[in-house]
């Protein structure tokens, strides 16, 4: 199995380290996101990995030569012209994933436990298009799902906005539907990429909004297991606290 890690974002939030430096490049208890995530990887037999770099991409591209990979196989995927965004990145790195195996993409900066294995195993299961790891925590922005973990929709509770905007009165169990925030880490069948019709720069949140009617979008629950989205200085001090 292969996987993509996504860091080419700017990481405004952990600023002033991303002043100079790209946020996969921060560092916990010694060690970076960035090899934190490849040795998570390989824990679930996960040793060939394609990188999207953009904001200081050189020092991601040294990183990994310095170390070899941390032991992995490692390939860049170049964003320095254009930051393409989630799904514009994927988009970018299709070659990298041809044949009929899924794989798995996570975000750099989110630290976890999650058992890989177990949302894997869940994946090959159902078979849907893509599995989406998925908590019962407070944020903003929330996938939603029916009762059979089915995604349905799209709710931002700060704004009120829904997508589709005619949710409401198009879904018979609407106020069935349970508000899940999304994790970072997918699994996605490759047969994906024949079914995207954007272009250019967008976020894989429109493409499976886009594609939810037509394919089976499903959740995995890992609620009550350690997620740290360390988009902040005070999140590097939480994970800190997980991750030795």
């Amino acid at each position: 199995m292969k996987a993509m890690l996504f860091a080419a974002g700017l990481g405004t939030r952990l600023k002033p380290f991303t002043d100079s430096h790209p946020k996969a490049l921060a560092v916990v208890n010694g060690k970076t996101l960035l090899e934190r995530n490849i040795r998570y990887l390989q824990k679930f037999g996960i040793h060939e990995v394609i990188i999207n770099v953009h904001h200081f991409a050189d020092q991601i591209i040294d990183a990994i030569e310095k170390k070899e990979g941390w032991g992995s196989k490692i390939t860049i995927s170049d964003e320095r012209d254009e930051v393409l965004e989630t799904g514009g990145g994927l988009q970018k790195a299709a070659w990298f994933f041809e044949g009929k195996k899924e794989f798995v993409v996570m975000n750099v900066d989110i630290l976890t436990d999650l058992d890989l294995s177990e949302m894997i195993m869940q994946h090959q299961q159902e078979k849907p298009l893509a599995t989406l790891a998925v908590t019962q925590r407070k944020t903003s922005r929330y996938f939603l799902f029916d009762w059979n973990s089915h995604l349905c929709g799209w709710r931002n509770i700060q704004t009120g906005e829904e997508k589709p905007a005619d949710l409401k009165t198009s879904f018979e169990d609407y106020d069935e539907l349970k508000m899940k925030a999304f994790s970072g880490i997918h699994i996605i069948d490759p047969i994906i990429f024949s079914l995207i019709e954007q272009k250019g720069k967008f976020s894989m949140v429109e493409v499976y909004l886009n594609l939810m009617k037509k394919k089976k979008i499903n959740s995995f629950d890992h609620t009550g297991g350690v997620l740290v989205d360390v988009g902040s200085s005070e999140s590097l001090v939480i994970a800190e606290g997980f991750f030795s």
